[in-house]
């Protein structure tokens, strides 16, 4: 291979990094979700529901932040769902049902706090926005997208 050859292959390789490190790249936008939100209609109604607090929730960058307590020892153990009922209500915007799954099986008496990031983007609709009805927090969040 001749310099000339060469140069535009480097050339071409530092491009293409520097195309898929951008800041407009939606992946690393969602990069920080630690799960995936569900949707199954089976799985919202018969994943655990072990008692547990929302304490907060917040949307980042596709990412639904919850801020979450429950009585365990350490909270290593739980399963926790962020799970969507799959039925899409036509409203202005569109709304979803969803919950917070969580399976605890630890038998203390601490109180713990976690925060936990679910990736929502499967959660949009046709439009820009839609509502998102927490159950078991009795709160809704607007998502736009």
């Amino acid at each position: 291979m001749n310099y000339f050859k060469l140069k535009i292959v480097i050339v071409t390789l530092v491009g293409g990094l520097t195309f898929s490190c951008s800041d407009n790249d939606d992946t690393t936008k969602t990069a920080n979700c630690d799960l995936t939100a569900l949707i199954s209609a089976d799985q919202y109604a018969n994943a655990p529901s072990h008692t547990v607090t929302i304490n907060t929730l917040e949307i980042d960058n596709h990412c639904l932040k919850i801020n979450y307590s429950s009585s365990g020892c350490s909270g290593d153990s739980w399963e926790v769902k962020l799970i969507d009922s799959g039925e899409i209500m036509e409203s202005n915007p569109p709304q979803r049902t969803i919950r917070l799954s969580l399976k605890n099986e630890e038998l203390c008496e601490a109180y713990i706090t976690k925060e936990i990031r679910f990736n929502i983007r499967n959660l949009q609709v046709e439009g820009n926005r839609v509502v998102l009805n927490i159950t078991n927090a009795d709160q809704q969040l607007l998502y736009e997208y």
